[in-house]
């Protein structure tokens, strides 16, 4: 900053390498996604429990293969809404996919982990979706839990939907009763989400990582995930 309390230009050029980075790795995502060979139930095995994926506005759920993998290998079965395909549709709809999904697969005590409009699905599922309390917590990167300022300026539906004071994200962002069982992880620069992730209640968790797509590859943010909902064995 400089005396007038305005962003010095090394921090402009901070935030623009950031933006560029993250883009770069989301471009990445979606390349190795299209060309991957694996399929959802290579990961349903594990003797932990179940894990449920719910990705971001248009991402499949190869895009979050890195965490997918990190809780494989812990242990997790780990089930993905394939249905959701690259999750355009409305919150309530794609909640409905997802608490479906966990109905038909029989899974009890799960966990969700999802990302960026991911993490509203799973809330709003959490909050209405769920009278037989399948879900028992959740783990969200780069949430918009109170909405987006940038979302006014965008030209399609499915993104303004992310407005402060869209209805939905208004009413989401009122309700607390859940936040006790939600971990929100974030970095210090979203470039989508300027209002930041800190959800009141949760468990709020900074990594160094900047960006909102770069830090679901960063092993670090695998770790405190796996660490989240893995319990400790004496």
């Amino acid at each position: 900053m400089d005396e007038t309390g305005n962003p010095t230009r090394s921090s402009a050029l901070q935030k623009g390498l950031w933006w560029l980075q993250d883009y770069v790795y989301a471009g990445m995502c979606q390349v190795e996604g299209m060309l991957s060979r694996l399929q959802p139930g290579s990961f349903h095995q594990g003797h932990r429990n179940p894990v449920v994926i719910i990705p971001g506005v248009y991402e499949n759920w190869q895009f979050m293969l890195p965490l997918i993998q990190s809780l494989h290998d812990a242990g997790h079965p780990v089930h993905v809404v394939t249905v959701l395909q690259r999750n355009k549709l409305k919150i309530p709809a794609a909640a409905r996919l997802v608490a479906q999904h966990m109905e038909e697969a029989g899974l009890r005590d799960a966990s969700i982990v999802a990302h960026s409009k991911g993490g509203l699905i799973g809330k709003y599922a959490m909050l209405n979706l769920d009278p037989e309390q399948r879900i028992s917590r959740m783990v969200a990167v780069c949430t918009p839990f109170s909405g987006s300022s940038y979302a006014r300026y965008m030209l399609l539906p499915s993104l303004r939907i992310f407005s402060p004071r869209d209805g939905l994200t208004l009413e989401l962002a009122r309700e607390e009763t859940i936040n006790s069982r939600i971990t929100s992880i974030y970095g210090p620069f979203d470039p989508h989400i300027p209002e930041g992730s800190v959800l009141p209640g949760a468990t709020n968790i900074e990594l160094p990582t900047a960006g909102h797509f770069r830090i679901l590859g960063d092993p670090e943010t695998a770790r405190i995930i796996v660490e989240q909902l893995t319990p400790v064995e004496p």
